[in-house]
């Protein structure tokens, strides 16, 4: 074993959307056991691109420390994710606000914690 850090994550954006579509079918089954009807969560679950994203993202913050990022570092890695995956750019500007009713989007913005005890 080294002390060098992992490598960032390289898998292909197939192999990606095959993992986050396997996670999103275990949260349906998950909820479908729990009794919920699914007109009524189909809806606020992210999408598998979205996911991906989250996934990326959340790669990402581990890399550096696992410290939260600011607004500035959010958009720079969310945008630098849709560079390096230019299939994955709708889903991005989705993350960044373009949806704001998604109940599930509102950790996206760091500063939401913040606005939503103060109103």
């Amino acid at each position: 074993m080294t002390d060098q850090p992992l490598a960032p994550r390289r898998a292909s954006l197939e192999l990606l959307r095959a993992e986050a579509s396997d996670e999103l079918s275990v949260l349906v089954e998950e909820r479908l056991r729990d009794g919920e009807d699914p007109w009524d969560f189909m809806e606020d679950l992210p999408s598998v691109d979205e996911l991906v994203v989250l996934t990326l993202r959340a790669e990402n913050i581990i890399g550096d420390g696992g410290k939260r990022p600011s607004a500035t570092r959010n958009y720079r890695v969310l945008r630098q994710i849709a560079l390096e995956y230019p299939a994955l750019t709708r889903a991005v500007w989705r993350l960044l606000g373009s949806e704001p009713h998604r109940t599930w989007s509102a950790p996206m913005d760091p500063d939401a914690p913040a606005r939503a005890e103060a109103s």
